[in-house]
């Protein structure tokens, strides 16, 4: 009984001491943390997306408060959260532009057909990693919806019947979630834009014209036509792919009607107006316009002047 009591007491006594220890070298160590974080981090939408190129919120709020805000932004809280923290560390932010995320492929099934069959595990990275896909365009989306899987927020869906990625604007963030999943780079983060109108090139592909031509009838040949109508020089042509700089574009959608292929697309535009009739002619005019006809002569009469006999 004796032992017990002993090694029950020797227990205590060595717990206490190793809590005294602990303790001594927590306030040691102890760091003092700015309040200020978590005030930053209540003021955050929480989605711990990495948008914001920080690990989450916390890593956001961290950073904001010990190197300050410069070019940090959340593009999920947008403007509307970054003022607020903004205010609650003194600092000044300048308002950005709302970003979306646009898809740069219009090979759709019809415009772009299988020329093989995979057999796999469904998803883009693997493909990738295999072989170029299932289409002659090594450049085109692969469908499998690698970048539906990455959006936190139902952004995006596949679209059965296309077989590419369609992006809600309303529900997208620009948090850049799916332009890191896509193995094929071919989803962007552009300025939505006044009334959330884009144009922009949905075509990555750098082959020869013809070469692309054949792979997806939609394709960017890199004719250049875009470049030379462009009044604002927001088009570059390089390794037979044209580019759009929204930076540099005004709308003016004159390179839209230039492309030959249909590459180039414009969101949320309103109907073009369709092509001026001539107006209709009022009965003055029509009378002027109307050729004189020549009268007709009348006809002469014929007179019979009676003839008398001789005797």
């Amino acid at each position: 009984m004796n032992i017990i009591i002993f090694t029950i007491a020797a227990l205590a006594v060595l717990g206490l001491l190793l809590a005294i220890v602990l303790y001594i070298v927590a306030q040691k160590f102890k760091v003092e943390e700015d309040p200020r974080i978590d005030t930053v981090e209540a003021l955050m939408p929480g989605a711990n997306c990495g948008g914001c190129g920080k690990a989450g919120c916390r890593a956001f709020a961290e950073a904001a408060v010990k190197e300050g805000l410069g070019s940090l932004f959340c593009p999920v809280g947008g403007n509307a959260v970054m003022q607020k923290v903004a205010e609650a560390l003194g600092q000044t932010i300048e308002a950005k532009e709302p970003q979306v995320a646009v898809l740069r492929c219009n090979g759709n099934c019809e415009k772009r057909k299988k020329t093989t069959r995979y057999e796999g595990v469904a998803s883009c990275a693997t493909v990738a990693s295999l072989y170029g896909g299932e289409t002659d365009c090594l450049f085109g989306c692969l469908g499998y919806g690698d970048c539906e899987a990455a959006c936190q927020f139902g952004a995006i869906k596949v679209n059965p019947k296309t077989g590419l990625p369609e992006v809600d604007e309303e529900k997208c963030t620009g948090c850049g979630a799916c332009t890191k999943a896509c193995p094929k780079l071919l989803l962007e983060l552009r300025n939505k834009g006044p009334k959330g109108r884009r144009v922009y090139v949905a075509c990555r592909n750098k082959e020869k014209g013809a070469v692309a031509r054949k792979a997806c009838l939609s394709a960017c040949i890199g004719c250049g036509k875009c470049a030379k109508v462009c009044p604002f020089e927001a088009i570059t042509v390089e390794t037979n792919l044209a580019y759009i700089d929204f930076t540099k574009c005004r709308m003016c959608r004159k390179c839209v009607v230039e492309c030959p292929t249909g590459a180039i697309h414009e969101v949320n535009f309103p109907p073009r107006p369709a092509a001026v009739k001539p107006a209709a002619a009022t009965p003055a005019a029509a009378a002027q316009a109307k050729p004189v006809q020549p009268q007709a002569q009348p006809e002469e009469k014929k007179v019979e002047i009676p003839v008398q006999k001789t005797e």
